[in-house]
């Protein structure tokens, strides 16, 4: 069935750029973006790829080489020999372009944030270990944390639990709406690294503990976070090497140490990509030149 709708879609395609004759035709993966990008390099139509992830992906795979640029929202992004990237940076949401490089407060002896953000429905496993960590700090430093916590609805009623009895002021909830306020105000953020949770911590500019998601295709997260962590800007933390006291550590070196805690803000900076649109319309309008 799949063989056949892709077949049909791109059929059409062709008659439609036949008679709308595209400048430019862009694919941003998946499948619904075959049609279009097999129109395209059938008609010779200028053509671009947008790879999010550090891994392309599959379909992205397939036309790396049939397109004329392949613009990368994450960097450093593993691609085929012989194809070259262009490090645009994955666009993010007008709410978090209001908070871009917003002043970062280092940790001290005041009330400190920690913002824990699981993916658009949360991640068990930070909901099994993060509260756990955050427990096992020093009681000084735990008294002065303040979390939000994303966690999903099965999950939330344990590690609101785990807060509690740890006497940590948390607010966890399944989704929240003003992430980008609560990261700007964050001096730590602890996240999975899905594409736009990397764009938006860089464009911002945070300290980060990224524990990309195991099952992700082509293991994408881990290379998503690279480019936060060669910088100095992330700790990475692989999810088999994931417990409490590992956590709890890095926590705590991180929140103990406000020079280097400012420094990997600095360095978030130094990768986000807040210009992202507009990188990605100049290749646009390039290619549609060239016509």
């Amino acid at each position: 069935m799949v063989p056949l709708r892709i077949v049909w879609g791109v059929s059409r395609a062709l008659w439609s750029q036949t008679i709308d004759r595209p400048a430019v035709v862009v694919g941003f993966g998946g499948y619904p973006s075959i049609p279009a990008l097999t129109a395209a390099w059938v008609l010779r139509r200028p053509r671009m790829l947008h790879e999010q992830n550090g891994v392309l992906g599959r379909v992205n795979q397939v036309f790396a080489r049939r397109v004329d640029k392949v613009a990368c929202g994450t960097w450093p992004t593993a691609l085929p020999a012989g194809v070259v990237g262009e490090p645009t940076g994955n666009p993010v949401r007008q709410a978090v372009l209001d908070r871009a490089a917003a002043p970062y407060i280092p940790p001290g002896d005041y009330p400190m944030a920690l913002v824990v953000i699981g993916g658009s429905q949360g991640a068990r496993i930070l909901s099994e270990v993060v509260p756990k960590a955050v427990a096992a700090l020093p009681e000084a430093l735990r008294d002065r944390l303040r979390v939000a916590h994303q966690a999903r609805d099965e999950d939330a009623t344990e590690a609101t639990r785990l807060y509690a009895e740890a006497g940590v002021r948390a607010e966890v909830e399944p989704f929240f709406t003003d992430i980008p306020r609560r990261l700007s105000e964050a001096q730590l953020v602890i996240s999975r690294s899905g594409a736009s949770s990397v764009a938006d911590i860089s464009v911002i500019g945070r300290p980060s503990i990224l524990v990309p998601y195991a099952a992700a295709t082509g293991d994408h997260q881990r290379a998503n976070a690279r480019g936060l962590v060669d910088a100095g800007a992330a700790v990475l933390m692989p999810e088999n090497a994931l417990d409490a006291r590992t956590l709890a550590r890095h926590i705590a070196a991180i929140l103990d140490n406000p020079a280097a805690a400012e420094a990997m803000a600095r360095n978030a900076l130094s990768v986000g990509r807040p210009d992202a649109t507009d990188r990605l319309l100049a290749l646009v309008e390039g290619l549609g030149g060239q016509r």
